[in-house]
């Protein structure tokens, strides 16, 4: 008995992961931080739960512990943050490339650790919307509580009362520290674009055109793809570009080695559509460039994030090392 008494407590803590993956992504705008931030929450949770007295539900006390775990690992840690954070649009020439060791980047989530499968389409709908990258980013310029607030109380709809007892404040505390937080993502101007919850047929279909223009390399088809004010960014480096003209410019000059990539479609990121780039190699073959994660509005690609990091983040999308001729 006592061997299903505890698999039974197991799975009662794991089936708040993704949801608690989702949380800790957004405190802390990494997926391996989260899982981490997660691992250790459950952890915790384990050990403690002969303690634990029913006094709010298990739900409530897992957030609490995750709470305490991301404060954690925030403190004294600098804000992760996208190049857009960092200063304008540059223009598209190679010495305007540069990495910078002393900035954490924003890092992109797949959309199966942090939004439910099955869930009610209204919260998949919001759970998808609160993990796109610029709100993400603009998450990260409050201070830690603020932070936590903020998504506690706009992203998961908790009522400040039931934030109060989380954080052992006040609810005035809470109310003060949701208006403050409401102000500094206001003052982040951060935009309205969003990708559909749903790619509809004419949206996989311009997916379907992007990439085969990409592969193809045909700046001309390319222009009826990606809208005119569109942005490109490429974490780790700081610069970005702004306008389909400075990024084609960048494509046929500094990225011309993009020519000729194969490009294969992954599970989502940031509830928007993402891509495995592999660019040829000289030994045959092709090798992995870039994760891309595009984001699409009224029918156009608007924004294009190709993270380099692949290394890491092509086995967390499940796309293969390197692809055969």
């Amino acid at each position: 008995m006592g061997n299903v008494a505890t698999e039974a407590r197991e799975l009662e803590l794991e089936q708040h992961r993704v949801e608690l993956t989702g949380y800790c992504y957004r405190m802390l705008g990494s997926s391996f931080d989260a899982e981490d931030a997660v691992q250790e929450t459950l952890v915790r949770a384990w050990r403690n739960l002969a303690r634990f007295e029913g006094r709010s539900t298990l739900r409530s006390w897992l957030y609490s512990i995750a709470t305490n775990v991301c404060l954690d690992m925030l403190n004294g840690k600098e804000r992760r943050a996208r190049p857009m954070d960092l200063g304008p649009a540059m223009e598209p020439i190679a010495s305007n490339l540069h990495t910078l060791p002393e900035v954490t980047w924003i890092e992109p989530v797949p959309d199966g650790l942090v939004v439910p499968a099955d869930g009610d389409p209204a919260e998949v709908a919001v759970a998808r919307e609160t993990i796109r990258l610029a709100f993400v980013a603009a998450l990260q310029h409050l201070p830690p509580r603020q932070r936590a607030v903020l998504i506690l109380c706009e992203v998961l709809r908790w009522q400040a009362s039931e934030v109060a007892e989380l954080l052992d404040t006040s609810v005035a505390s809470v109310n003060s520290a949701l208006q403050r937080s409401r102000a500094t993502l206001a003052a982040t101007d951060l935009s309205d674009a969003t990708t559909p919850a749903q790619l509809d047929e004419a949206d996989r279909e311009l997916l379907a055109r992007y990439v085969e223009a990409f592969e193809r390399y045909d700046m001309e088809a390319l222009t009826s793809v990606i809208q005119e004010d569109a942005q490109q960014s490429m974490p780790p480096y700081d610069l970005w570009l702004r306008g389909r003209d400075d990024i084609f410019t960048w494509w046929l000059g500094p990225g011309a080695g993009c020519r000729g990539s194969r490009v294969i479609p992954t599970t989502a990121a940031n509830g928007s559509p993402a891509f495995g780039q592999y660019k040829p190699s000289p030994n045959g073959g092709y090798d992995p460039w870039a994760l891309q994660v595009i984001e699409i509005e009224d029918g156009k690609i608007v924004e294009l994030t190709f993270f380099l990091d692949t290394e890491r983040l092509f086995p967390l999308f499940g796309l293969p090392a390197r692809l055969e001729s």
